[in-house]
Parts: C-alpha cells; structure tokens; sequence
C-alpha cells in the first residue's frame, strides 16, 4: 500500500488523560492540557472525515503510555495484512498487542511479528510504491528487525530498501525516517534534504520523485510531517508557512489543522497520529 494514494480508511487512537500524567517520562516539552488535546484530536478526525475517510478509534488499553496516541507506530499495515513492530522506545512495547486488537476488529489480519533483539518503529519506514517499502536504520529501528520484516515481507514480492539514520540529538530524541520526508504521489514528496542519506536522495532521483524542500528554520517545527489525504492533497500542522507556501506553488492542496497539543507537545505530526489502513 502505497502512501500517497486517496485515503479510504485509518486508524487513530484519541489522547489518554490518565496516561497524559506520564508526560515527563515520555520526553514531552510541557505538562499537556487533557481537554485541548482532547479538543484537537476531535478536530483532527472530523478532517479526516471530511476528506471521505472512514476513521476507526482505536480502544484497546495501553495505561500509562501517552505515545500511544502516534497511531502510525505501533504496527505496519500491508496488502498482506500487519506486522506488530517492537517499538525501540521501551515505554511503548506495549503498543503493537493492543494495536492488533484494535485491527482485528477492523478487519486487519496478522502477518507477522517482530521479536527480540529487533526492534522496528513505523516512523522509520514508509511505502515508496506497492512493491518498496523504504526503512531508516538508527536508534528506534536495528538491523535485527529489518531482517526479520524481510522475512515477512520478501513472499509478498516487497523490496526493502533500507538506509542509516544520522545521529542528529542522539538516541534520547525520536528522529524517524519520516521526521524528515513525507510522500505526497507518485512523482513528489516533502523533505528536508540535509538530514537524509545521500543513497536516499539518489534513489529518488532516479525515480523521478520531486523535492519540495522544507526551510531549514521550519524542519523543527515538523515541517515535512504532512500527511497524504490523496495525491497532492496534504493535511498539515499549522505553523509553516514557507513549507506551505512551497507545497502549494507545487500543486499540492493543503489542509491545516492544529495540533499544539497532540503534535507540537509531543513531536508527533500528521503522519505520527494516524495508521492509514486502506488507500485508493
């Protein structure tokens, strides 16, 4: 499953304000607000619907882990059915388990698993095409859990292109793969080229995949975390006007959503708050 095609149905998991208290462990900037993030994920959603998407909450308990609310995470969602990733990130371990469940019910079969040592994320891969799932190496995602999803992937005709992460702030800040470029069709993506691997951007050219180039003033503030409603319709955190700006003048309709909350707060975007399960 591509992703960037029309987005038909996903996955997301409202703020937890009990586990909202564990703010501080989980290396959020400030003490969260429960009712205005509760208030910003309700918003968030009604977008999602708005675009045509049919949205599933997940339920399914996860006590004490404010992350749980980065749907994109916890799982990754094929054509063939999901792999439950080992998140790197010991406080959220506990995600896949309960993130299956909530897929089961939404008509999601399991595939796979990733098991100890490895360790996967989703915010270090992303789907190039049907066929090329790209996967950043670093300190959420090792080599152990790259082989294991070769394993699961390899039957189904998927390719695995897989890069090494740079150090950046060190393994005590979350730098995914996507923190730093998001697919938006085809032939374009938003990025920020100086934090990517060299073999990355040689790939996308010879794709022909376009750059929409995020400044570098703004890659802090999430600027290439857009999520794809469909090709060259993006879902973005407010507060990036040159990215926006940008986005436009490369034929992208861009929609703005707020999200002090649940993204800034916690450095989780638009792609971090959602598992899209289904794209036409």
């Amino acid at each position: 499953m591509n992703g960037f095609g029309v987005l038909r149905k996903v996955l997301v998991r409202a703020p937890d304000p009990a586990a909202l208290a564990a703010w501080r462990d989980y290396g959020w900037h400030a003490e969260p607000d429960p009712a205005l993030a509760r208030d910003e994920h309700e918003a968030f959603r009604a977008q999602l619907e708005a675009c045509g998407a049919e949205v599933v909450v997940g339920t399914a308990p996860v006590p004490g882990d404010p992350d749980a609310m980065y749907a994109y995470d916890p799982t990754l969602v094929t054509d063939a059915g999901v792999i439950a990733l080992r998140p790197g990130k010991p406080g959220r371990r506990g995600e896949p388990a309960a993130f299956v469940r909530d897929l089961d019910e939404a008509g999601v079969r399991l595939l796979g698993e990733i098991r100890e040592p490895g360790m996967a994320e989703g915010g270090d891969m992303f789907f190039l095409d049907d066929a090329t799932l790209l996967v950043g190496l670093g300190y959420r995602t090792n080599e152990a859990g790259v082989d294991q999803l070769r394993g699961h992937l390899a039957p189904h005709g998927v390719e695995i292109i897989a890069f090494d992460l740079p150090h950046l702030n060190g393994p005590a800040e979350c730098l995914h793969l996507m923190s730093f470029i998001s697919p938006l069709d085809r032939d374009l993506a938003v990025a920020y080229p100086p934090m990517m691997p060299v073999r990355l951007l040689q790939l996308l050219d010879d794709r022909g995949i376009r750059l929409v180039e995020v400044p570098e003033e703004e890659f802090p503030s999430m600027g290439p975390n857009v999520l794809a409603l469909g090709p060259r319709i993006a879902l973005a955190l407010e507060g990036n006007p040159e990215t926006r700006r940008r986005l436009e003048a490369a034929g992208v309709d861009v929609r703005i959503y707020r999200g002090e909350q649940i993204s800034r707060n916690g450095d989780g975007g638009p792609t971090c708050l959602t598992r899209p399960l289904a794209r036409g």
